[in-house]
């Protein structure tokens, strides 16, 4: 490599300018977005009429005024207590996603650095994030995903980074809360205390402690959680942790019907769907029971749908211009527009998958010719990506389920770009 390549990226990873030109990107193009007015639709209007409802003292009530639990409350929850001080307003739920977009950027260059430890290409990776345009595309709308991103993110740097039981503390509060956004949430614990099992010498010594700190994290996830399922049960007779929509899911990804995605039109669904005599968290344990059932007895047809479910889970991207097609004006006079956006986004998700994949390979290999441990912090982003895949193959597979993982996507791919660039053959820090 030449002494100006490097002379280059060594500016790039010392200079104070150089990373305020990417925050001065990832927050401009994201203010931008939020110039395009957006009506909630579907799952966004849901949450936003929830939060209002919220806001206003009614408690969580569905559409025909009564409690329910079948949409997890986290969200509406944090848009409530945003409403109480701003009132309704759908610029300050852009606002509010916004910071939570900024929290992440500051997560990422964090966490990239402490996984990989090379600040160049921790930089890289925000900077992939900062321009990644389906990430860009979700400020402006009412739903989870720039909020649950921040709080996965922040659970993970608060495991990885503690310097005391109190931030294991903290990150147990966090995932509580984050569960309440998405209940699947509390899968990735064991995912972080397996690597902070795994990553040093001495494991069996070691497993008390590791699995005492695991429980800690648990234990607090749990105090947050059992509020509401107290809530659920008094409301609704029966203990459901945080949603009632665990069965119906279920269902859907494993019935006579099943597609490997979300599809509504199975027989078992229609007709559970169609009965009048259940309660919501009868109709759940229902569903619940229907789906086990056919797996059970459709192992085959359960194992062939996989990689169907795997396919729609990681291929697609850039589902976020689904709530422009429905709710932006702008869409009637810019619909190729948004198409070329949606496409050059694909192109860019396609890059960004292809390294993380290779950043894998990569690492793997250096870590190998050098005699370190192959397990250590490093891997988190490939732990981080098995959560979303267990949870498709049991239920179905939607690109939005992939969304919390991109960020740790940049962070890999961002090293193995930086690597390739320095073209050294250093081993990479855990």
């Amino acid at each position: 490599m030449s002494s100006a390549r490097t002379a280059a990226l060594d500016r790039f990873a010392a200079s104070p300018r150089a990373l305020w030109m990417i925050w001065a990107a990832f927050v401009g193009l994201r203010l931008a977005v939020l110039l395009i007015p957006v009506a909630p639709t579907s799952d966004a209007e849901w949450y936003l009429l929830r939060a209002i409802g919220l806001a206003a003292g009614h408690g969580y009530l569905d559409n025909a005024g009564q409690p329910t639990a079948f949409w997890p409350a986290g969200w509406p929850m944090a848009l409530s207590a945003l409403f109480r001080l701003t009132g309704p307003s759908l610029l300050a739920v852009g606002l509010f996603n916004l910071a939570s977009a900024i929290v992440s950027g500051l997560l990422i260059l964090l966490l990239g650095r402490r996984l990989f430890g090379r600040e160049a290409g921790a930089r890289l990776g925000l900077l992939l994030f900062a321009v990644y345009p389906n990430a860009i595309a979700y400020v402006p709308l009412a739903l989870t995903e720039s909020f649950y991103t921040m709080l996965f993110l922040l659970g993970c740097w608060l495991v990885v980074a503690r310097r005391s039981a109190l931030w294991l503390v903290g990150a147990g509060l966090v995932f509580g809360f984050a569960s309440l956004v998405k209940a699947q949430t509390i899968v990735v614990i064991p995912v972080l205390f397996a690597i902070e099992w795994l990553r040093a010498a001495d494991v069996w010594r070691r497993l008390p402690i590791v699995v005492g700190r695991g429980l800690l994290v648990l234990a607090c996830a749990a105090l947050v959680v059992l509020p509401w399922a107290v809530r659920n049960h008094a409301q609704l007779g029966s203990w459901i942790a945080v949603s009632t929509n665990g069965g119906f899911n279920l269902l859907i990804g494993n019935s006579d019907g099943a597609t490997g995605g979300y599809a509504e039109d199975g027989r078992a669904f229609t007709a559970l769907m169609a009965r009048t005599d259940l309660t919501e968290a009868a109709r759940d344990a229902e569903a619940k029971r229907l789906g086990s059932a056919w797996i059970a007895a459709n192992p085959a047809r359960f194992i062939a749908l996989a990689p169907r479910k795997l396919a729609l889970l990681w291929l697609p991207d850039g589902e976020a211009e689904w709530a422009y097609q429905a709710g932006a004006p702008s869409y009637a006079a810019y619909g190729p527009l948004y198409r070329v956006v949606r496409i050059a986004n694909q192109a860019y998700y396609a890059l960004l998958m292809l390294s993380f994949m290779a950043a894998l390979v990569v690492i793997t290999r250096r870590r190998r010719a050098v005699g370190e441990r192959w397990i250590d912090w490093w891997l988190l982003p490939w732990g981080v990506a098995a959560y979303p895949t267990l949870v498709a193959v049991i239920i179905f597979g939607q690109s939005r389920f992939h969304y919390p993982v991109m960020p740790f996507v940049c962070m890999a791919s961002g090293w193995l770009w930086a690597d390739l660039l320095a073209r050294r053959r250093l081993p990479a820090r855990g």
